[in-house]
């Protein structure tokens, strides 16, 4: 059965499409191959209506990306399909990003047809048997939620209504569908099933006695602290974590921050640096994979940590060794409320918290503003005078993408979910195609990539500005150009610091020279591009570029040459 604003279909790829459509699928980012036949043929026979609008990616790496980026700034989940086991190999370090930052998103391959004669779809070429594995699936296997190859052609719809409903269930995350051109393209003869939307599984509610537990234990806190590194794409949590602020005079810090939650502003911001955990006395941990780096920042043996979040315990990390009070189960703002409503701080304590939280907050902008200026006294610039600049072009509506690019805390930042920073799984080349989502995602709205130069490398840019180009998304890219892999230099210095490599002329292993005229490769595709070297300059050329963007509709790049540096 599928809706009544739905077509019957006829064929396997026909019911699949459909079916994503009605469980709320808007696009389908695709990388074709010889296995998208029936797909392709089956997007060209329906009405538009009925099916997700296709989207031409030219490498797999964006397509990810931008079904990500899409989802995390409207919060609905969108589809991918690449060709076979090799569109699938490219497509995996997206995967991995989606899975480490719970983000929904149906992946979907092609699979070698299974039969050589006797079936339409079956094989006719010869890379129909060079491309044939024994699991195929084994490639994402332990990134999804779920997986399934489908095998006749009545399940597409079923199937992907089933898919959507899982990948949307907390705590949320990809799931994966292999396609065999079989099912995809033979006629559907028995009756279709029920092809209609599945709602999510409902969030459990906190444990009462567990709430009760956290506020007593936050009740006799003299240094409590949360520690929150991503929020929910409505910004729900954000609100609860500023209220708690209000009310109880409980500050959040948001180290390795990926979804960011707390306006610059917020009377409760504490800033990025995970080194408060060490003066806490009690933590709540909220929805964060890495609070804080055991050997570097752990709170003290006396200190009461307090896990929240729709999977607290992080199952999918096989080592994470931080720890725990108390762990409670259920969606993070609603915990966070009904534990702010169950405690019962002192006017005395709340005012003396506040206080403290008033001039910790002055006294660390004020150390940022000294930065940034030395920052913007350097030659060439520092890293937080570009994050400064591009948060000061920043509209209300304007969202950015940090991959190795920015400094948040240099940053002014006017709300939750202005910030999106590249998942700690660190599949570089995330960025870039993240913005072009979340610009397909909302026209007329600025979106601006920031990414430094071996993760704009990594992003494959020729097939990421074609994309620009050809669907009339104008973001903004930042090339932060140090002419290095500046992590991998820090880490070896961080490793052997009197060592060999660090006394090196060159360290092996981390140049990028000569550098590529990134510059000539954003024009190639039209865009507005030009090179950075002087502080004095950025705003300026910041400019240019938004006129560019807000005036031509085209897409900008601007490659800002930054010192390298050994915080960031």
């Amino acid at each position: 059965m599928t809706s009544p604003a739905s077509p019957d279909p006829r064929t396997g790829a026909e019911a699949l499409l459909i079916g994503l459509k009605s469980s709320g699928v808007d696009y389908m980012f695709a990388n074709a191959g010889t296995d998208f036949p029936p797909v392709i043929e089956a997007l060209a026979t329906l009405p538009p209506s009925a099916v997700p609008v296709p989207v031409t990616a030219p490498h797999e790496t964006a397509a990810v990306a931008m079904a990500h980026g899409f989802y995390l700034v409207t919060g609905r989940p969108q589809s991918v399909m690449v060709h076979v086991n090799v569109g699938l190999a490219n497509a995996v370090m997206g995967v991995l990003n989606a899975a480490s930052d719970n983000v929904p998103l149906v992946m979907m391959s092609g699979r070698t047809p299974l039969t050589e004669v006797g079936r339409a779809g079956g094989r006719v070429s010869p890379i129909q048997y060079g491309q044939e594995m024994f699991d195929q699936t084994a490639l994402v296997r332990e990134a999804v939620k779920f997986d399934y190859e489908m095998r006749y052609p009545e399940q597409g719809g079923p199937l992907a209504a089933r898919a959507v409903s899982i990948a949307m269930s907390e705590p949320r995350g990809p799931v994966y569908l292999s396609l065999p051109r079989e099912p995809l393209t033979a006629q559907i003869g028995a009756r279709v099933g029920d092809s209609s939307a599945r709602p999510a599984a409902v969030v459990a509610s906190p444990d009462a006695g567990a709430v009760a537990e956290a506020a007593r234990l936050l009740d006799g806190a003299e240094r409590p602290l949360v520690i929150c590194q991503r929020g929910d794409t409505d910004g729900r949590l954000a609100a609860a974590l500023s209220a708690l602020g209000m009310r109880h005079g409980i500050g959040t810090v948001e180290p390795f921050v990926v979804r960011n939650l707390m306006a610059s502003d917020d009377p409760a911001a504490l800033g990025y640096a995970p080194g408060l955990s060490q003066d806490a006395d009690v933590i709540l941990v909220v929805d964060s994979g890495v609070p804080w780096i055991a050997a570097l920042h752990a709170p003290g043996p006396d200190a009461k940590v307090i896990h929240i979040g729709t999977d607290p315990q992080f199952t999918r990390m096989p080592i994470r060794g931080y720890p725990a009070a108390l762990s409670i189960t259920g969606d993070p703002a609603a915990t966070m409320s009904a534990i702010a409503d169950a405690m019962s701080t002192s006017d005395d304590a709340r005012s003396k918290r506040q206080t403290d939280l008033t001039d910790r907050s002055r006294t660390r902008r004020a150390a940022m503003d000294r930065t940034v200026d030395t920052a913007r006294a350097a030659d060439p610039m520092g890293a937080e005078w570009l994050s400064r600049c591009l948060s000061d072009v920043m509209d209300d509506d304007a969202v950015i993408f940090s991959e190795l690019g920015l400094v948040p805390g240099a940053m002014q930042l006017k709300g939750p979910n202005r910030l999106f920073s590249n998942p700690h799984s660190g599949g570089l080349g995330w960025a870039f195609g993240a913005a072009l989502g979340a610009q397909l995602a909302r026209p007329g709205k600025l979106t601006i990539a920031a990414m430094g130069d071996g993760s704009y490398i990594f992003a494959n840019p020729v097939a990421c500005h074609q994309i620009a180009e050809a669907l009339a998304l104008p973001v903004l890219v930042i090339v932060k150009n140090n002419g290095m892999w500046n992590a991998v230099r820090r880490s070896v210095v961080g490793g052997y610091p009197e060592g060999a490599a660090v006394k090196a002329n060159i360290m092996p292993l981390t140049s990028l020279s000569p550098v590529p005229d990134f510059v000539q490769i954003a024009r190639a595709s039209r865009a507005h591009a030009e090179r950075v070297t002087l502080a004095e300059d950025l705003p300026a050329a910041l400019a240019r570029a938004l006129s560019a963007i807000r005036e031509e509709g085209r897409a900008a790049l601007l490659d800002v040459q930054v010192a390298v540096s050994e915080a960031h």
